[in-house]
This record gives C-alpha cells, sequence and structure tokens, in this order.
C-alpha cells in the first residue's frame, strides 16, 4: 500500500503541474448588435461563392428588412453583369444621396473585406436610414458589379442615364483599423468637417484627401459627379498603401495589402467591433450633414 500510495501521489502531483502549465481558454466576448449584424451579412455575401451568389446574398437581406430592389442589366467593354439598386426612404422630391459598395470580387480568397465589407456597411446604413429617414435628403444604394474588372458596374450606372445624386458615397475595404480613410476633393467639405467633428467625438482617427486607391468614386468624379469614399484601416498603413499603388516598395507591406486580391481574403482579418465603431461615426457624419443642408462644396 505504502507503494501504492507514493504512485497515486506521484501521479496526482503530475496531473496538477500539467493542468497548470496549459493556457486557460476563455470564451470570445459576445459582439455587440452591431457588429455581429455587419458580421453576418458579410459572412453570406462571402459564403455566394461567385458574383451572382454573392448578389444574391445581397438581394436576400434586402428582402428580410423588406427593401424593395431592382436589377441593372449592363453590359460594357465585353462584360455583362448587374448592378443592385433599392431606394431607402426620405422626404419625397428631396435630392438623394447614393451610398454605394461593389460586391464582385477576384477568384483568391472570399473577398471579406475586398469588398463584403463594404457592401455590408451600406446594408447596415441602410436598415437604420430606413427605421430613421433623413431629414433633408431621400437615401438610395446601390451595389455595383464588376469592379474589379474596371469600375464597370459604376461606370454602365452614369452611361445609362441615371439620376444624378446631390452625393455619391462609397465604401470599399472597411474590415478592421483605428482610422476612417476619407477620399475627399475637398478637406473642408461639408461632409469632412461633419466626419472630422464625428469622429473626434468617438476617439476615431480620420485621415483625408484626393490621394486614394482606385474604386468606385472615381467613375462618379470623372462623370463631373460629387463623390466621397471611406475606407477603415489602420493609421499606420495609409502611407504604404499610397506608396504601393504608385509602384514603390514600403518599409513594411500594409496589411491591407497582404490581405486584398489574397486567399488571406477571409473572415479571419477583419474586426467587427472596430467596423461598428465606424459605421456610427459615418451615421452620424451623414446625418449632421443633411441636417445642415447637405451640400457637397463642389459645386455650391
Amino acid at each position: 500500500m505504502r507503494h501504492l500510495n507514493a504512485f497515486t501521489a506521484t501521479a496526482v502531483l503530475v496531473l496538477l503541474t500539467a493542468c497548470a502549465s496549459r493556457p486557460v481558454s476563455h470564451p470570445a466576448p459576445a459582439l455587440s448588435p452591431a457588429a455581429s449584424g455587419w458580421q453576418a451579412a458579410v459572412t453570406a455575401i462571402a459564403a455566394g461563392g461567385d458574383n451572382g451568389g454573392r448578389g444574391q446574398a445581397i438581394v436576400q437581406r434586402l428582402d428580410t428588412l423588406g427593401i424593395d430592389w431592382r436589377r441593372q442589366d449592363f453590359e460594357i467593354d465585353g462584360f455583362r453583369g448587374a448592378n443592385l439598386l433599392a431606394d431607402i426612404g426620405g422626404p419625397a422630391d428631396a435630392p438623394v444621396l447614393l451610398l454605394g459598395a461593389h460586391f464582385d470580387k477576384v477568384d483568391a480568397g472570399d473577398g471579406v473585406t475586398d469588398n463584403a465589407s463594404g457592401s455590408a456597411v451600406v446594408l447596415a446604413l441602410a436598415e437604420r436610414f430606413r427605421q430613421q429617414p433623413l431629414v433633408r435628403h431621400q437615401v438610395a444604394i446601390a451595389f455595383w458589379d464588376l469592379e474589379e474588372r474596371g469600375l464597370l458596374g459604376s461606370r454602365a450606372h452614369i452611361a445609362q442615364g441615371s439620376e444624378q445624386p446631390v452625393l455619391y458615397v462609397n465604401f470599399d475595404v472597411f474590415g478592421w483599423g483605428d482610422t476612417l480613410w476619407m477620399m475627399t476633393p475637398d478637406p473642408d467639405s461639408p461632409l469632412t468637417v461633419s466626419t472630422r467633428t464625428a469622429a473626434n467625438a468617438a476617439g476615431l482617427g480620420l485621415t483625408t484627401g484626393g490621394q486614394y486607391p482606385p474604386t468606385d468614386h472615381e467613375a462618379f468624379l470623372k462623370a463631373g459627379w460629387p463623390a466621397n469614399s471611406y475606407s477603415l484601416v489602420d493609421a499606420d498603413e495609409i502611407a504604404g498603401i499610397l506608396a504601393m499603388y504608385k509602384g514603390d516598395t514600403p518599409g513594411q507591406v500594409p496589411k491591407v495589402m497582404e490581405v486584398i486580391h489574397s486567399d488571406g481574403d477571409t473572415l479571419a482579418a477583419v474586426d467587427p467591433e472596430a467596423v461598428a465603431r465606424g459605421i456610427d461615426v459615418v451615421e452620424v457624419a451623414l446625418r449632421n450633414w443633411d441636417a445642415e443642408g447637405g451640400t457637397t462644396g463642389a459645386n455650391d
């Protein structure tokens, strides 16, 4: 018995030592409702697979929200695609604020950051502006096809003689970070000012300027239509992103450039809580812009 007790004591000691050496796993904290809703939309879009399936996921979400939508078929530069458009609401005969994002992807990866992330932001804002419309503007939304082929969906929308909005606001690569990156030709425009105020109040960084990666706002600007664009990234990525788009090699490759157009563009790369914070700031900025008259600063 003495030998058995000694063996038992040794075994218990070994077991306790092993348990003590293992890291204690804690369940991930539950996401906030806003972050959870955005993540669910991103997951559904990414799970759609090809561009047709991604568009169908967006349509299903619009149906769930009770938002009537329409399909805008197009053919341009030898490619055929289909944009998805919807009117959200607002005062009758008021000028239109158009919010948009592209939903198509390249072959590599799941297209989460580029650009299910931006499409899900537009869906989130559509839900909010449907529940509480703007005071001075109607809100419309658009999901562009074939951006990755050369901004084809947004270019076709303009070429088909669509109504010009008072402002187009684009969302592309809105997946993580401490800084809203805003493409704006005018650093003192009313929306830029209201975005700066909202970001400061929320403790979120803001970087503004005309230098920005190519995305659908370019089609509007080239047509002479006012446009802005938002991304959500880390502040220390921006200089490197711009350098790489100029053909230079930064000392450290930004996360964005490692993720987009790669097999790493998956849900693992994004931060839903950071995105929810960014959506809140953009909503506040747009509501304040609307309440103060909604001018663009470009043609006033």
